[in-house]
């Protein structure tokens, strides 16, 4: 019986030492140490970085120094300085004459209404004033033959007072050489007096005649002058009823179709003048306190610039946008061609706010949104530093960088927000 191997085993004596092993084994040991004191600084970074992200979600910007323009960029639309839209003045039958894109000229009819009601309206006022002005002229007729009743008494009443006195003359003188006694010369005298009373009396009623027949002449042709101009104002309604234009243009939107029958104050079509164009655009909310009158602007058009003016801005705000107008500074697009201008058609537009030389600026990004304005991340290697910045004016593509960072800084623009505030974000290739 075995109990175990002890009999078998025999002591192997240890090779010889290799000098090449050793050496390996001292550079082995050397590059390590090399290697540890040249990653102190990266581990330090890694140590003191209170996040990590990788470079690829990362937008960076260099700072420089450049011109800052500040200005705004919209969508506008053309639209007609002169577009006024045509009204029914009265109900009834539209008859159009034109059509969409009719070049039309001034005074040119456009459409006509047919309404009866208003017509046959004006033939009763028209009879209306013709019966007045009869009950005129039969005042200014009854006038006449009361200042002649008038007259003719008052000149019988001058008459009988010539009478009077002759007969009194004769009477004092008949009475001086006796042939007359006093009675008759008193009886004469009374009869002078008797005729200057009725000669005052014919002389009153004269001036009251005359002032009534004057008031009731006047009464009677101010109610026919009042309905001279009801008649006259009926008249234009029915003149207005032949719709033509005010303008020279062309038919823009006709808002209704051939033979319909609207009520008043219906729109009919839009007449659009071509020949002062001024564009309308939308400008966000934001930029409304910086638009002021008079600045220049840019409208580029079928491959060609023109210069602008800003010539109205609405004070009210609409959808976070404010409606401005720009008119053509010097000369407009040509709208004479089959491919001009239509009314309504996009354009794009350019309005110059502010122009500032020589500052520091560096792209514009949602870094601005994140910080506020007055944080930044500066790219040192592979860590990105929060830094305190201070920013001016901004455009739509830069913004102005008044401290806090210096030519040829790299910034992170983009969104910071997975950095979480961290001092030190390390950024990964």
């Amino acid at each position: 019986m075995i109990r175990d191997t002890s009999a078998q085993d025999r002591v192997i004596a240890a090779p010889p030492a290799n000098p090449r092993r050793k050496q390996l084994l001292i550079g082995g040991g050397v590059a390590a140490l090399l290697l540890v004191a040249l990653s102190v600084p990266t581990l330090g970074r890694w140590l003191g970085a209170g996040q990590s992200v990788s470079g690829e979600r990362l937008r960076t910007a260099e700072v420089h120094r450049g011109t800052l323009v500040r200005d705004v960029s919209v969508q506008g639309r053309m639209v007609a300085a002169v577009s006024p839209t045509l009204y029914a003045p009265a109900a009834g039958t539209v008859t159009l004459k034109v059509r969409a894109g009719d070049t039309i000229k001034q005074g040119q009819p456009l459409a006509v209404i047919d309404s009866p009601e208003l017509r046959s309206k004006l033939v009763q006022e028209q009879s209306t004033l013709a019966s007045l002005q009869a009950e005129a002229s039969r005042a200014a007729l009854d006038a006449q033959l009361a200042r002649s009743t008038a007259q003719k008494a008052l000149d019988q009443a001058e008459i009988d007072r010539t009478a009077a006195m002759r007969d009194l003359e004769r009477s004092q003188k008949g009475f001086e050489g006796g042939a007359v006694s006093s009675i008759e010369v008193a009886r004469a005298q009374d009869t002078l007096k008797k005729a200057d009373i009725g000669l005052s009396h014919a002389q009153h009623d004269y001036g009251l005649q005359d002032r009534g027949a004057g008031l009731d002449t006047r009464n009677k042709h101010l109610l026919a002058q009042r309905q001279q101009a009801i008649v006259d104002d009926l008249q234009r309604q029915v003149d207005e009823l032949n719709i033509r234009s005010p303008v020279d243009g062309m038919v823009g939107t006709v808002n209704i179709t051939d033979r319909t029958v609207v009520p008043i104050n219906q729109p009919l079509l839009v007449v659009v003048d071509l020949r002062e164009l001024e564009v309308e655009l939308p400008v966000p909310e934001s930029y409304a306190d910086d638009l002021r009158l008079g600045m220049g602007a840019e409208i580029s058009y079928g491959g060609q610039k023109y210069n602008g003016v800003l010539q109205s801005v609405s004070p009210e705000v609409v959808n976070g946008q404010v409606m401005a107008r720009l008119r053509f500074a010097d000369n407009q697009p040509d709208n004479k061609r089959p491919t001009g201008l239509r009314q309504n058609q996009r354009v794009s537009t350019r309005v110059m706010i502010e122009e500032k030389p020589n500052v520091l600026m560096v792209q514009r990004g949602p870094f601005l949104d994140t910080g506020g304005g007055r944080v930044a991340y500066k790219l040192d290697g592979d860590t990105a530093i929060k830094t305190a910045i201070t920013t001016g004016a901004s455009s739509l593509s830069d913004v102005e960088v008044l401290s806090g960072l210096k030519p040829g800084d790299r910034i992170v623009i983009s969104d910071t927000t997975a950095f979480n505030g961290a001092d030190q974000v390390m950024v990964n290739d």
